[in-house]
């Protein structure tokens, strides 16, 4: 039983951290720049940041739980 939540747990924390480096690639494709004034590069990149956890932890959570779910579908029969 210990065995098995340590390894959910390192499924967990590398999903997470795969999709938020994804987030991150996906991200640069906008010009977020643009949005801020100039010199204010610390707080935009602050956002980008913020953006990329945000969004590759939604992600994350989607495909952990979609897999979770899947998994306990037998218990349907």
């Amino acid at each position: 039983m210990l065995m098995e939540q340590g390894i959910d747990a390192l499924i967990g924390i590398t999903s997470h951290i795969i999709f938020i480096i994804l987030a991150w690639k996906a991200l640069e494709a906008i010009n977020i720049q643009a949005l801020f004034k100039k010199n204010k590069e610390i707080e935009s990149k602050l956002l980008w940041i913020l953006l990329s956890i945000a969004l590759g932890t939604t992600v994350s959570n989607f495909f952990l739980d979609f897999i979770n779910w899947s998994q306990r579908l037998p218990y349907l029969l």
